[in-house]
């Protein structure tokens, strides 16, 4: 039997990544689009340290999160760019959501609550649902213990305004008689407006811990 090589043994690595984001891509019916996103960012040479866990990972000032504006739950207009100074989780989420949402939802607000305030993120999450209002998305963050752990706003509009913020990060959404499909990604961006560490759905809370602490202790 023969023994492979380091090169060999990396690329049987990198084939096995690759096919772990796409069999979780199928499960949760994600669009091809986030799947080639992830995979291309996470089989590039990492160029920052230390490593962060996310299925994608992008060096430090490589990839802008692209900007938007939207209202969020109170009325305020908001945009991405506000937040430079600040680490930010940022999520696509149905507050009328019975099934992955609330997991993940509960997920951050566990990774969230394990931190010192200090290091928490601003949370940020963009509906994909045009139906959420106030009420719907304020009951939904406290459910799943969002607005309980550190500074948040939930952005709603209708779905002309939403579709370009679900493009710009790779989010598919598909309404069906009985729900809203999409992409369950949550994007991990630094203080000075760059994505560092994108997860999809399922992920550990402690990753996301360790990355958002990590992202907390880099300068600006």
């Amino acid at each position: 039997m023969s023994v492979a090589s380091v090169p060999e043994r990396r690329a049987r690595l990198a084939r096995a990544q690759i096919g772990a984001i796409v069999a979780a891509a199928a499960l949760g019916g994600i669009a091809l689009g986030v799947v080639l996103h992830l995979v291309s960012a996470k089989t590039r040479p990492a160029l920052a340290l230390p490593e962060l866990h996310g299925q994608a990972t992008w060096a430090a000032g490589a990839r802008p999160a692209p900007n938007f504006t939207l209202r969020d739950q109170s009325g305020h207009l908001f945009t991405l760019a506000s937040l430079r100074g600040h680490t930010v989780a940022l999520a696509f989420l149905d507050s009328h959501c019975t099934q992955e949402c609330p997991l993940a939802g509960r997920a951050l607000a566990q990774a969230e609550a394990t931190l010192p305030a200090a290091e928490r993120p601003v949370f940020v999450a963009v509906s994909v649902n045009p139906a959420d209002t106030p009420a719907s998305v304020r009951a939904a963050a406290k459910a799943w213990g969002l607005s309980g752990v550190g500074t948040w706003h939930w952005l709603m509009a209708d779905t002309a305004r939403l579709s370009p913020v679900w493009g710009a990060y790779h989010i598919y959404v598909h309404p069906t008689k009985t729900d809203i499909v999409h992409t369950q990604a949550l994007y991990l961006i630094d203080r000075r407006g760059f994505e560092r560490s994108g997860y999809l759905w399922p992920y550990l809370p402690n990753f996301v811990a360790l990355d958002l602490r990590t992202l907390a202790g880099e300068s600006t």
